[in-house]
């Protein structure tokens, strides 16, 4: 009986061990075992590598960030502590390094952000492809996993991989178009491990826009906010959707608003438009617009709020203020009233996953011996700006590295 799906499988492939996913952790896990000499099949369930990979490359491609690693840890919260070595062994230096060897060479962005130059994943991922086709890693496309047999073999469509070391790299459950689409979730908790429920991460969150808002606004960016939610505030650029907000500044909040609202409900966050000004300065200067002017044009061009900055305030107070100093007052905390959060399907990331206690310290599930986990299948979580990136690919470097020790010690004659 399968612990998942039964299927018969037409053929036994190659290779030592084989890695089954082919997004940037799996292709990168692969990329180690292969250079340090063990026979690597690559299995994925779509019918073309780094899909998802390619989607990342929309913005630029954020590999990393410039910022020190000890720096870098921070923003990886409670699982700070488990990604430490990881990162520390692969992080930004050598990342960047990685990427030059490949002929995309990166440069460091005024944020701190580390992109390549091209700012395209389409030449970077078809070098490393050629890259992995030199090595004479073997890949398999199409060729959906479906869970483990009674015997503990990995179970696909029509291939059969026997009792082969395995290593997961299976993604999350975010824009499944791209095959991450947590199916894999099932199979592994049936196998008494512990997967803390996948939820969107790094996601927009819906808001009961006016038809007016939705409909003229939606993909209108405001550009140079400052967002607050109770202690927490950052700064950056929202985007308006049909459905509500979305954009770096709501992505960095996105796990203390997904908290408040699992716990209490709809939300509350504060929109500074201006946040670079006094309310003094603002109303000073609304006091002393021209004369006869409508307030929209009055807060444009002598408050330098942009029209959907206004629609904004407008969607908080239908008839906005006459005072200058209330007004500006609003200017700086438009209260913005979040419902729900958006469908993990459209989230950048994934947060949950299998838990992080477990895996050993070669990244090796403790529960079975000789498959090994990285990238978003962990439960762990991370803001955008290349930390996403940057630990998919550190945490692949050290479960392909623990694969390779594990190999030494119970296949010492795979050379």
């Amino acid at each position: 009986m399968l612990v998942g799906m039964e299927t018969t499988p037409s053929r036994d492939v190659g290779g030592v061990v084989v890695v089954i996913g082919a997004g940037p952790a799996g292709m990168m896990a692969a990329e180690v075992m292969a250079t340090a000499g063990v026979s690597v099949t690559l299995v994925d369930g779509m019918r073309a590598p780094g899909r998802k990979f390619l989607l990342a490359g929309r913005g630029g491609l954020n590999l990393t960030h410039s910022e020190p690693v000890d720096a870098m840890l921070t923003r990886y919260g409670s699982a700070s502590a488990q990604l430490a070595s990881a990162i520390t062994g692969f992080g930004p230096t050598e990342l960047r390094a990685w990427s030059e060897g490949l002929g995309q060479p990166t440069f460091v962005g005024s944020s701190g952000r580390v992109f390549p130059q091209s700012m395209r994943a389409t030449p970077l991922l078809r070098a490393w492809l050629h890259r992995l086709d030199d090595l004479g890693i073997q890949r398999i496309t199409g060729a959906r996993f479906h869970g483990w047999s009674s015997a503990g073999v990995p179970q696909f469509d029509d291939i059969t991989v026997g009792h082969r070391p395995v290593l997961l790299a299976l993604g999350g459950a975010s824009w499944p178009g791209t095959g991450s689409e947590g199916g894999w979730v099932d199979s592994v908790r049936a196998l008494g491990i512990r997967v803390n429920p996948l939820r969107a991460a790094n996601s927009g969150f819906e808001v009961e826009w006016s038809p007016v808002m939705a409909q003229r606004f939606a993909g209108e960016p405001v550009k140079n906010v400052a967002l607050t939610f109770a202690e927490h505030s950052v700064r950056g650029e929202l985007m308006i959707s049909a459905r509500g907000i979305e954009g770096g500044a709501v992505y960095a909040l996105s796990s203390a608003l997904w908290a408040a609202i699992d716990e209490q409900g709809p939300v509350q966050v504060l929109v500074d438009l201006r946040p670079d000004v006094s309310v003094e300065w603002l109303a000073d200067r609304l006091v002393h617009s021209r004369h006869g002017q409508t307030q929209s044009n009055s807060l444009r061009k002598a408050a330098g709020v942009s029209p959907v900055g206004v629609a904004l305030m407008r969607e908080a107070h239908r008839q906005l203020p006459t005072d200058a100093h209330t007004l500006a007052a609003l200017v700086k905390a438009v209260p913005v009233m979040l419902t729900a959060v958006m469908p993990i399907a459209r989230a950048i990331s994934t947060a949950g996953g299998i838990a992080l206690n477990e895996i050993d310290d070669t990244w090796m599930l403790r529960k079975l011996p000789g498959t090994f986990v990285a990238g978003e299948m962990l439960d762990w979580d991370a803001p955008t700006g290349g930390y996403l990136l940057q630990a998919t690919f550190a945490t692949a470097v050290a479960a392909a590295q623990g694969m390779l020790r594990w190999l030494d010690a119970h296949q010492p004659e795979r050379h």
